[in-house]
């Protein structure tokens, strides 16, 4: 996890990119919470609004708690907006994306939305999409290595077995569908034969960014209506069509699409670096997307902060640089 120290003289301009469901792991972020008190204070508002210790949940698990929609989405919210609150006033962000639930993170930072109001979403959010789940089980799987051209056209095959579609665009070579488990299974199937290097199911308890989470998107867009929402302070860009968000519908609308429409992740990151950026951090618990980002043409440097030694690495750095 860590810090590399960067081929840069000086860091001026940081982006910010939060992962989302899939990166939690028991333990996640270290020593946070007792290191600093910004982020202790956080734990205790998070008890506040969800009725229950998450930081228990965080340190002790079990591992099969964290997997649980219900219990993954607030944890990863918390623990990676903690990570940014802990680097303090040396982080002075110009543009941030999260991928899928993780842009709840993005909008935070920027102050677009509350701690509390932006937990309470996530919150209800992770209800909704358990209960979907529940419902319509499913499953997602990542193709690698095959044109989304092609996916698509495996995709539309499968559809005479069930419901199925793309559900996060990560890379030219990552594509991840979604949907009924036989229909994902046919269309992963159909992408090998049409020359994918290999198809790999994802351990998800729900077929999410998929028209099986319908019910979940009508149930939670009343309180994404009903929340307090403010224009961000800096760029955020949206993983719903990649473009900074503008106004404030269109961050209520792109909250709601987001639960049953495709990541576009590629496009999200490639419109991140249109900033001009010196440094991208990534902070959470595993690296997911500073990987994806290093790929792109003329990125900038990477580092991902996962736990309180790389917090206090990041705000070294930083330090560093405006100095």
């Amino acid at each position: 996890m860590g810090f590399h120290r960067l081929e840069v003289d000086r860091v001026t301009r940081v982006g910010v990119v939060f992962p989302g469901q899939g990166s939690q792991s028991v333990g996640m972020g270290g020593a946070l919470a007792e290191r600093f008190p910004v982020v202790a204070d956080l734990f205790a508002r998070a008890r506040r609004v969800l009725g229950y210790d998450l930081g228990a949940v965080v340190r002790n698990g079990p591992e099969e708690a964290l997997r649980e929609t219900r219990y993954s989405q607030p944890a990863i919210f918390v623990v990676n907006y903690a990570l940014a609150a802990a680097a303090g006033d040396a982080l002075t962000t110009v543009a941030s994306a999260g991928h899928s639930f993780g842009e709840y993170c993005s909008l935070t930072l920027a102050s677009a939305l509350t701690f509390e109001d932006a937990l309470a979403l996530v919150q209800e959010r992770a209800m909704a999409m358990q209960a979907a789940a529940e419902t319509a089980p499913g499953a997602m799987a990542a193709i690698l290595g095959l044109d989304v051209a092609r996916i698509r056209e495996a995709v539309a095959e499968a559809r005479d077995t069930g419901r199925v579609q793309l559900a996060n665009f990560n890379a030219p070579a990552q594509i991840v569908i979604s949907g009924d488990r036989d229909a994902v299974a046919r269309a992963g199937e159909l992408a090998l034969t049409a020359g994918a290097k290999r198809v790999v199911p994802l351990n998800v308890s729900g077929a999410w960014h998929s028209a099986l989470m319908a019910p979940a998107r009508e149930r939670f867009a009343p309180f994404v209506a009903r929340a307090t929402i403010a224009l961000p302070k800096f760029a955020v860009i949206s993983n719903v069509d990649a473009q900074p968000y503008r106004d404030v519908a269109s961050i209520r609308r792109n909250l709601v699409r987001s639960v049953t429409e495709e990541v576009l992740w590629h496009a999200a990151s490639e419109r991140l670096l249109g900033e001009r950026l010196d440094l991208v951090v990534e902070f959470g618990g595993s690296p997911v997307l500073g990987p994806l980002m290093k790929r792109l043409p003329n990125a900038p440097p990477t580092m991902h902060v996962g736990d309180d030694k790389a917090v206090v690495a990041l705000a070294d750095r930083l330090t560093e640089g405006a100095a």
